[in-house]
């Protein structure tokens, strides 16, 4: 699928939502104070009490991409919400990560260039104080990948790379199976084992030693279900359940979000294609360790895709995202999944 021609189409108003029917399960969702202004393709680190997002894109009829530079804070304790300094540049699906001394990093994504607004960037960027400074470059293009903190180290794996010298438009990209690693010591970036399959638009989680990856999509296959295991001690995957198919009939895949809360995992929204149209996942997913299994947790109120997620403390925070599939209607929407 062209996603350049989904967002068009999203944002003059052709997209299409999915509706779900909740199914009792431990667990329910709360609405929480929105973010100051609404963005899709965002992730979310935390440090202490805060959780920081940054960047995304909006899309808006008869306009170019919007692609946002400012930086939200959600200060949890207080339920409150300031902004941060901004990106050094426009940003959509920068990964953010903290780094485990108290600084936040923003990683790749994609950027403005003289190509189009589908470049895919190099830049580590880190937020000290007031003010944001530079790593070391990623060794190649990342966007659209997944990143978390795992035994002192910044993991960065899948995503999408250019596939050949064209960089500027969603085409030129291709799904890839990278796995980095940075030492927040030294700024550098070294190579991992690469994951057992290349995609874009996962989820991970940190849990039990371990950093669990699931879901993504492929440009051509669609969305996956996989559920991947990493252990930093031995530097090798393994795979397990599979995130089960939607109510919809479509398998839950790109563009999701998951966190670790309470020794399980838990998973929710997304978005699939399909000729003319597509929707966006309802359902919460819950993956007990221990049975390697999923059941179905309580459906989002407000199902979205692109959204970033975060926990603090028994809280785990579902921000912003798009309420239709591709880029069509980008919300500010906060809700709070508790166990």
């Amino acid at each position: 699928m062209d996603r350049r021609r989904f967002l068009a189409a999203g944002a003059a108003g052709a997209a299409l939502g999915v509706m779900g029917t909740g199914r009792a399960a431990s667990g329910s969702w709360s609405a929480a104070t929105a973010m100051p202004w609404p963005a899709q393709e965002i992730y979310a680190a935390t440090t202490g009490s805060r959780i920081l997002t940054a960047g995304g894109l909006v899309a808006r009829q008869g306009q170019p991409l919007h692609i946002e530079q400012r930086v939200a804070i959600l200060d949890t304790a207080t339920g409150t919400w300031s902004e941060g300094p901004m990106l050094p540049q426009p940003r959509h699906h920068p990964m953010m990560v903290a780094d485990g001394t108290g600084r936040m990093l923003a990683i790749g994504g994609y950027r403005r260039g003289e190509a189009g607004e589908w470049t895919n960037s190099l830049e580590t960027w880190v937020l000290e104080g007031d003010s944001w400074s530079s790593l070391d470059p990623l060794p190649r293009p990342q966007a659209e990948a997944v990143g978390a903190l795992l035994a002192g180290r910044v993991h960065l794996v899948t995503g999408r790379s250019p596939v050949g010298d064209a960089n500027g438009n969603w085409p030129d990209q291709g799904d890839v199976d990278t796995h980095l690693s940075l030492d927040p010591m030294t700024g550098r970036w070294e190579t991992r084992a690469p994951a057992p399959m290349a995609r874009n638009s996962a989820a991970a989680a940190v849990l039990d030693g371990a950093l669990w990856v699931a879901g993504g999509r492929t440009v051509q296959g669609g969305g996956t279900g996989r559920l991947d295991r990493y252990d930093p001690g031995t530097d090798r995957w393994d795979t397990l359940a599979p995130i089960p198919v939607s109510e919809s009939g479509q398998q839950v895949g790109g563009g999701l979000a998951m966190g670790a809360l309470g020794g399980k995992l838990v998973a929710f929204g997304g978005e699939w294609f399909a000729q003319g149209g597509g929707g966006v996942f309802p359902e919460t997913w819950i993956y007990d360790p221990a049975s390697d299994a999923w059941t179905r947790g309580p459906d989002m109120i407000t199902p979205r895709h692109g959204l970033a997620a975060a926990v603090v403390g028994d809280r785990l925070y579902a921000i912003a995202g798009g309420e239709v599939v591709s880029g069509g209607r980008a919300g500010a929407t906060v809700e709070v999944f508790r166990l």
